[in-house]
């Protein structure tokens, strides 16, 4: 009796011991503000996209004479010089705004979000994404081939950043708030909040975290919730309700699969291929877009499907409204003017191009089924809601939030045997031949190889002047002379180079000066704590993703 009354006075002192560090890892990354703020950013960036959806639909009401997504009757209607001018003068203004006002000369995108993860939350200046939000407005709202989910992203990444600086919070902190407004933003795009937290994981942070859960969860409800408030609580693509005829149809799915592989994967060379065109072109900025909107304008005259976001020719897919001549010609044309309004520095995103795509793919390949196989094979419409899923998917490289944004865009659940067996073989071949999705893509072009692992990263973003020693103390022997007292580092160099400086030259130390000014010596990098450096982070690195 005596040893049980014992134990229980030390429970107490137990329940503490145990449950002090946890608290103390609580509150040392400051989750209980990043919870309160994480409503607060998801309220304000669905604000945002909102804001941003109007925006397009006023600017491309004075050429449409409408203010919704349903702009390929409207386009239809108007005379043709309507339809090639358009674009055109929305490329001016989008050109002009670039040259003189955007300090990246380019509009904002997905990848830029997660170039900023990597970075600690950093390099998501509020001016620039400001101006990324209004010339993607102008792109979209004139008619620009592209998708407007991207920038809604990046938008309120920029706003989240922008707290996270006023709050002056910790990296960890700010990767979790930043993937907060990632999920609003999502989640009020598409009415999907289930999405919008699998995207933001999946996508943005790159790993699944519980301490990263909640947050997320609580701004993609509330981005989800204003959205409903403002939008009404629809589905963006109201579609009968399909079923699977029979499961010998299993062997066509699996088809259907590689088919939208095919697709994703010409249609990532198509913008990768534009894309290096363009850069090879030389001509003023300004240009660029215009010449672009021309173009585009010129396919909108005898496709007006391709114009916007498109969603009104997606729905009509899925809604066997399409003929089969018709699908495979906007899946053609639909690929170039995407990838010729990206190239042209108009601005916009990926995700509703692909969505597009992938429908016009399933819907022509249900049709091509349904002629070979009549008495077994599923409506067309099933089969354009499964490309969607599938082709969208293996370019994003995000299998399980697009799989799930489909369910919550059509509203249906019934397919998912399907769909997931469509969206695996996708992803699975894309990424046999690219070895990266769209957004890895672009952030190799910077330099940033996300896809290579934590290990890569870290040796690619942490720099010399992070970890190096104070410079001697003697003014005289601060200084060096680059070309006799050998070799030497720039505080600016990353720690993948200076390991290989130093296996290159057999030092255990070198000294490290300023690009520019190679006379003076700032600071002493020394081989065993540029590797101790690399570990804790490392280390670090992983306890965040596990946590």
């Amino acid at each position: 009796m005596r040893k049980i009354i014992e134990t229980a006075a030390q429970l107490p002192d137990i329940l503490i011991s145990w449950i002090t560090p946890n608290v103390r890892q609580f509150r040392a990354g400051r989750m209980q503000l990043v919870w309160v703020l994480a409503v607060f950013v998801g309220a304000l960036v669905a604000l945002a996209a909102i804001a941003f959806r109007t925006a397009i639909g006023l600017i491309q009401w004075p050429w449409l004479r409408t203010t919704t997504e349903l702009t390929m009757q409207a386009a239809a209607n108007q005379p043709w010089w309507v339809i090639l001018l358009a674009p055109a003068v929305g490329g001016l203004i989008v050109g002009w705004i670039l040259h003189k006002f955007h300090p990246n000369q380019r509009a904002g995108a997905v990848a830029d979000v997660i170039e900023a993860r990597v970075h600690g939350g950093r390099g998501l200046p509020l001016g620039a994404g400001l101006w990324s939000a209004l010339v993607t407005a102008i792109s979209l709202g004139s008619g620009a081939s592209a998708g407007r989910e991207g920038p809604v992203v990046h938008l309120g990444a920029t706003l989240g950043a922008a707290i996270c600086r006023f709050f002056r919070l910790p990296d960890t902190s700010r990767r979790i708030l930043i993937a907060s407004a990632v999920a609003s933003g999502v989640s009020a795009s598409f009415n999907a909040p289930i999405a919008g937290v699998l995207f933001a994981h999946e996508v943005v942070l790159g790993h699944y975290a519980v301490s990263a859960f909640v947050p997320i969860v609580l701004a993609s409800v509330m981005g989800t919730l204003l959205s409903r408030l403002w939008f009404g609580d629809v589905a963006a693509f109201v579609i009968p309700q399909y079923e699977i005829t029979s499961y010998l149809e299993i062997p066509a799915f699996a088809l259907l699969g590689l088919t939208c592989a095919a697709v994703a994967i010409l249609f990532q060379f198509a913008l990768i291929g534009t894309d290096w065109t363009a850069r090879n072109i030389t001509m003023p900025l300004w240009l660029r877009p215009v010449i672009g909107g021309l173009v585009v304008g010129t396919i909108g005259i005898f496709f007006p499907g391709i114009l916007g976001v498109g969603y009104d020719a997606t729905d009509m897919a899925l809604k066997h409204e399409l003929t089969i001549t018709t699908m495979l010609s906007l899946l053609v044309v639909k690929a170039a003017a995407t990838s010729i309004t990206l190239a042209s520095r108009f601005g916009g995103g990926i995700f509703s191009p692909s969505l597009y795509l992938g429908a016009m793919t399933g819907g022509a390949f249900g049709l091509i089924a349904a002629s070979a196989f009549p008495e077994m094979a599923s409506s067309h419409g099933l089969y354009a809601i499964l490309g969607m899923g599938a082709v969208a998917a293996a370019v994003l490289g995000a299998p399980f939030s697009t799989t799930v944004i489909v369910f919550e865009l059509t509203g249906g659940y019934a397919l998912s045997i399907a769909l997931l067996l469509a969206v695996s073989i996708a992803t699975g071949l894309t990424q046999a031949v690219h070895g990266k999705s769209y957004f890895h893509w672009q952030l190799g072009m910077r330099g940033c190889f996300v896809n290579e692992g934590v290990h890569q990263v870290l040796s690619e973003t942490v720099k010399v002047g992070e970890f190096m020693d104070p410079p001697p103390e003697a003014e005289e022997d601060r200084v060096f002379n680059p070309g006799e007292d050998g070799p030497y580092l720039h505080d600016t160099d990353t720690l993948e180079s200076a390991l290989k400086s130093f296996d290159s030259c057999g030092k255990a130390s070198l000294p490290v000066v300023r690009k520019g000014d190679a006379g003076r010596i700032i600071g002493v990098a020394r081989h065993v704590r540029g590797l101790r450096y690399f570990n804790a982070a490392l280390i670090k690195a992983t306890k965040e993703e596990h946590r």
